[in-house]
């Protein structure tokens, strides 16, 4: 375009951008229209955000001071681009979606505050899990719990604690008070970052089959002989020491019950263990415990090393226990898995060496390491009530050192430590990692498998316990009230009145947490639709008055497990009470005994029974003389088939295999003569009220209501249930 100026216009404010149109705009009624050129080198210059207009000579003199204004005009490349792609007609391709890049802002702006957005806050089932660390955010920990980080930083005020920002670090005993508060339940990450790591030894957990011979094992390893003192010559608790193997090295096992009851000690010995030992009677071979331990372990994610004890008696078959645990899915080394073997004998202490040696080997590849330095982390095996040193609790260390002085939160309770106790009974200062040692100084007595947790301080460790308990009654509380909408949703649902239970109170006492917890739970397996177990109260310690007094009150049986007999005097009062105590020392033995007492406590259930059976031989009618005497009835002549017949009972009538008529008797007769009953062989005559329409060759059952009471049922593994 000859004898045009062009000017190059940069990027301006929007403002500008329309005062240049406007201008534009007045010139072009003057004389010819700027417009925007086609030369390659303005398609370069498009691309990068200018515009050139072409303004004709004649007016560019005019137009120079107008044109300050245009030199500021600026026209975005996007719009450039569409004005370039518009075809003849004028039309327009259709509008591209833009795709806005968000960036995600790890740290909080500088200039203005970061004001969290308000969500409505989501209430949390107590099923929910959580998991919490140390260091973490009040951003991460409202992901975590789905509240809103507004509440949890109204939780946190409340609590005390001062965050400025929702990226500060929290630290894992107020994460978890926050959690707790919103309603989740939590799970501790603990991180073995930032210490001094060392190898530590293993720990190893028995398991097996009740009188497998877990215990001769362990008494043959340290060279004791704890299994012949035990009651009933079982092991009733969990019992955790070291033994030093012969080669110097040093193994922490944990011996585990086999009977049946004991399930959750065995779950717990799984949880806190490095190798399971499982223990298999040669004779015997794979039994139900044998398989619930091997489930243990699987579902801990913990490696097995597979002992078939008694190889020097005559009648085992180590082959056959090999067979066996193959088709259960354990890959043993000799079918080509990684499941190392051992055959050994406890009493003639053979293949005990190669058991340490195999023992040893498992725990190399593990390459076990923890850290030694720090507060600990430890896990609660088993706990008891003393009387003059008050709760104990047998524990392992699981990280860091556990020292006398340190404050200390157990599950709900918390406490000081005041002494730390090997397992041969020497007061020691501190417990390094995979070292069991017995703690006295808490508050309260622990639940078997809570973690003990180290804090900074007394308020600190208060302030946690008491969170958890309220926690805990808040869950209580959510189960009572979901039960009682179950029952009466249930209850609805049937549209008639379903038959109560007989109830059953009892009264728990026993000599550590961990066989309370078992007594407990294989009580409440006895439960059955005629009698509802119902435990009233649970306790650590012996028999006491305000036992009975309880006992007393609520009509509850007091049950005493590995407790001494209470004295004379409160016998005396529970008898003159008809309080009923029963105390052992063996679980099968308590649970006989408690199943007799439901099976004499259910009501039983009416059943229908057929008492006899007769047929028709003959039919005879009996005319009416008169009104007064009734009208004609007829008499089946009947010879009894089988059982007996009594005029009591009710009368079924059978035809051709189906039911005709059930009826009461009224009339039962032989020879002539008004009986109660007629035995099998013998002829009779009977009548059957409201109905005779007798044929010869019926067949005539008596039906009679027979009070069955359930059934108490032992299995060989030491499950017990009542059949009803």
């Amino acid at each position: 375009m000859a004898g045009a100026a062009s000017w190059a216009l940069r990027p301006s404010s929007v403002r500008k951008a329309a005062a240049a149109a406007k201008i534009a705009a007045s010139l072009s009624s003057r004389s010819a229209a700027p417009h925007v050129t086609s030369r390659s080198p303005v398609d370069s210059s498009l691309r990068k955000g200018f515009c050139f207009i072409d303004v004709p000579r004649s007016i560019s003199s005019r137009a120079s001071n107008s044109m300050q204004t245009i030199r500021m005009f600026h026209a975005s490349s996007g719009l450039l681009a569409r004005k370039r792609n518009e075809d003849a007609h004028g039309s327009r391709p259709p509008k591209k979606e833009r795709r806005v890049k968000i960036e995600k802002r790890t740290t909080p702006p500088v200039d203005t505050p970061y004001v969290p957005p308000k969500r409505k806050p989501v209430k949390s089932s107590p099923d929910k899990t959580v998991e919490i660390f140390e260091g973490m955010t009040t951003s991460e920990l409202a992901k975590r719990t789905g509240a809103s980080i507004g509440d949890l930083q109204e939780i946190l005020i409340n609590v005390g604690e001062k965050v400025d920002s929702e990226f500060d670090p929290l630290s894992i005993d107020i994460a978890e008070l926050v959690a707790m508060e919103v309603g989740v339940n939590i799970r501790r990450l603990h991180s073995s970052e930032g210490g001094l790591l060392q190898p530590r030894p293993s720990v190893v957990t028995v398991m097996g089959h009740v009188d497998h011979g877990k215990t001769s094992l362990l008494d043959a390893l340290r060279q004791t002989s704890v299994a012949a003192k035990e009651a009933g010559g079982i092991t009733q608790h969990l019992g955790a020491f070291v033994v030093e193997m012969p080669s110097g090295s040093a193994i922490t096992f944990l011996d585990t019950p086999g009977h049946a009851a004991f399930s959750a000690m065995r779950a717990r010995g799984a949880a806190v263990t490095d190798i399971v030992v499982l223990v298999v009677a040669a004779d015997d071979g794979v039994m139900p415990q044998t398989m619930e331990a091997m489930s243990h372990a699987k579902a801990a994610k913990v490696p097995i090393v597979v002992a078939i004890n008694k190889c020097d008696k005559p009648s085992a078959d180590p082959e056959r226990v090999r067979i066996q645990l193959g088709s259960e899915g354990l890959l043993l080394e000799d079918l080509g898995g990684d499941v190392q073997v051992v055959e050994v004998s406890a009493t003639s202490k053979i293949g005990l060496d190669k058991l340490e040696e195999a023992l040893l080997l498992q725990a190399e590849m593990m390459d076990l390491k923890a850290r030694i330095d720090g507060p600990a982390q430890a896990y609660v095996v088993e706990a008891r009530l003393d009387r003059g040193r008050g709760p104990l609790a047998t524990a392992i260390v699981k990280s860091g050192t556990l020292a006398s002085g340190n404050y200390v939160v157990v599950g709900a309770e918390w406490g000081r430590i005041r002494a730390i106790r090997d397992m041969s009974g020497k007061v020691t200062e501190s417990a390094t990692p995979a070292t069991p040692v017995e703690i006295e100084g808490l508050r309260g007595l622990p639940m078997a498998g809570d973690d003990i947790v180290v804090v900074g301080s007394e308020e600190r460790a208060r302030m946690l316990s008491n969170g958890r308990k309220n926690k805990l009654e808040k869950d209580r509380l959510l189960k009572v009230n979901e039960d009682r909408i179950e029952d009466t949703t249930e209850e609805d649902a049937e549209g008639a009145e379903l038959p109560k239970r007989v109830e059953l109170p009892i009264i728990v006492k026993a000599d550590v947490q961990g066989t309370v917890q078992a007594v407990t739970d294989a009580l409440r397996s006895l439960n059955s639709p005629q009698v509802f177990v119902n435990i009233i109260h649970v306790g650590v310690g012996t028999i006491s008055q305000s036992d009975i007094d309880l006992a007393k009150a609520c009509g509850a049986c007091i049950v005493g497990f590995n407790i001494r007999s209470p004295p004379t005097a409160l016998s005396q009062a529970a008898e003159h009470a008809n309080i009923k105590i029963c105390t052992h020392r063996v679980i099968y033995h308590l649970l006989e005994e408690m199943g007799s007492v439901i099976v004499e406590k259910a009501p039983g259930t009416f059943e229908t029974q057929v008492a006899g059976e007769a047929e028709v031989l003959n039919i005879f009618e009996l005319k009416g003389r008169s009104k007064s005497k009734g009208p004609d009835v007829k008499i089946a002549g009947c010879r009894i088939l089988d059982g007996r017949f009594t005029r009591s009972s009710t009368m079924r009538l059978m035809r051709s295999g189906e039911v005709v008529f059930e009826g009461s008797c009224a009339s039962l007769k032989r020879e002539k003569q008004d009986v109660e009953a007629v035995g099998k062989g013998n002829d009779c005559g009977l009548v059957i009220q409201d109905y005779d329409d007798f044929q010869v060759g019926d067949i005539i059952q008596c039906l009679e209501q027979v009070n069955r009471k359930p059934k108490f049922i032992s299995s060989e593994s030491g499950a017990v249930r009542i059949v009803c």
